[in-house]
């Protein structure tokens, strides 16, 4: 990768907010015909329209033609203007290359073509510089959105956010809109961790900021598409599914440091003395709870007759307590992969040792009290004292799985707040 030097950068204009700084990326390749439209079209309205102090940065995709020519001259020619030459393609390359080495408070990108309605920027880029949210992206999903396209993009867009919804969760509505901005602190620290330097970039870039709990602001906005678009849409449907079955894969496995991350660059807990992320653990908890619940139920009507009341609420809570701790380890608390998992049984088995006693020393007081008592009423009785060790439980896993993340991720992120 080479770098060309950079023209004057953007001065303060009457009236701008100082303070607070923008650069706008353009990553083009072979784009000699569109640039210069472009690049006088968006610097009129960063000069008409945005408060804030702006520059545009060309980022230049090894282009064959004469794109990285004119880039040069518009940036002799107009305040703001930069350029940056890369030696390989890909639109994510680009992107990581100049986002991370940037000065400015916020960073965004638009496509060459300006399909995207221009007066959608301010409210893109508003809630990163007033800090309400850390990304912001253009959706043409939105119901107030105004698209102009052809069936076949429409089509394989909305197929695409189904499969991110459904494959990865993602709850964002458009993941591919040529239109997208961040906070520049937290580029630096999710870049690193994106791999793609395609088409996949934006969907990657995303998937990562909403699993480590960052707000993602979206925009409606008015689109035309460009019917001279040189994308193949077929090749980079392919791509983008690979990139999901590997993001997917990452995510299962622990590859990704998502619980470090959270720690470093999430949003700070909404209730006060509430750690974030407890309430929804609860809620996981509580539905493993009650299918553990329900199986040792059925094992101590199954083991009774066979093995005695005792006997059957040890085997019963052993079972269950194995395969409670594998499935809280792996949902409630989002821990994946195989290392630590033998320790984390046996920190599970101690929790266990403490449900045993509480149960064991309920069913001894019982009996003690009324022999021959009837086995329902035992099991309710163990029921009662298993809602107790439940809740012993989930203090005791929240501080087993406290920092899962040691274990997982080789990588330090630096706290960016």
């Amino acid at each position: 990768m080479t770098t060309n030097s950079l023209a004057r950068a953007a001065g303060p204009r009457p009236g701008s907010n100082t303070t607070a700084t923008l650069e706008v990326v353009i990553p083009v390749y072979n784009e000699e015909a569109d640039l210069e439209q472009c690049i006088r079209r968006l610097h009129e309205h960063l000069e008409d329209r945005i408060p804030f102090r702006s520059s545009i940065t060309i980022a230049d995709n090894a282009s064959t033609d004469g794109t990285l020519t004119v880039a040069h001259r518009l940036a002799e020619q107009i305040d703001g203007v930069r350029v940056r030459h890369l030696d390989e393609k890909g639109r994510g390359r680009a992107l990581k290359a100049v986002w991370s080495t940037s000065t400015a408070d916020v960073v965004a990108y638009m496509d060459v073509d300006l399909s995207t309605d221009l007066n959608a920027l301010m409210p893109l880029i508003a809630p990163l510089m007033s800090g309400h949210s850390d990304l912001a992206i253009g959706s043409r999903l939105n119901r107030s959105s105004r698209v102009v396209r052809g069936a076949k993009r429409e089509f394989i867009s909305r197929s695409y956010n189904l499969i991110l919804r459904t494959s990865l969760r993602a709850r964002f509505s458009d993941a591919q809109c040529g239109f997208k901005a961040m906070r520049t602190d937290v580029a630096r620290q999710l870049l690193p961790l994106v791999e793609d330097t395609g088409w996949f970039f934006d969907t990657e870039l995303l998937v990562i900021a909403e699993k480590v709990g960052l707000r993602i602001h979206e925009v409606p906005v008015d689109w035309v598409d460009d019917p001279n678009s040189s994308v193949d849409i077929v090749d980079t449907a392919v791509e983008d599914l690979r990139g999901c079955w590997r993001v997917g894969r990452a995510l299962a496995t622990g590859v990704l440091p998502v619980a470090e991350l959270r720690r470093s660059l999430g949003r700070e807990p909404l209730v006060p003395g509430v750690p974030h992320g407890m309430i929804s653990q609860m809620v996981r908890f509580g539905i493993i709870g009650i299918a553990s619940t329900v199986a040792y139920a059925l094992l101590y009507l199954v083991l009774h007759p066979l093995i005695g009341a005792q006997a059957a609420n040890f085997v019963g809570l052993l079972i269950t307590a194995v395969l409670n701790t594998a499935a809280n380890r792996a949902f409630t608390f989002g821990v994946r992969g195989s290392d630590g998992a033998g320790k984390h049984q046996l920190q599970g088995l101690v929790i266990f040792g403490f449900a045993l006693v509480v149960t064991s020393g309920s069913l001894a007081v019982l009996h003690a009290w009324a022999p021959g008592v009837d086995r329902h009423v035992e099991l309710a009785v163990l029921i009662v004292a298993n809602l107790v060790a439940t809740v012993c439980r989930f203090v005791a896993l929240r501080w087993v799985f406290r920092n899962p993340e040691s274990a997982l991720a080789p990588t330090t992120v630096e706290p960016s707040r």
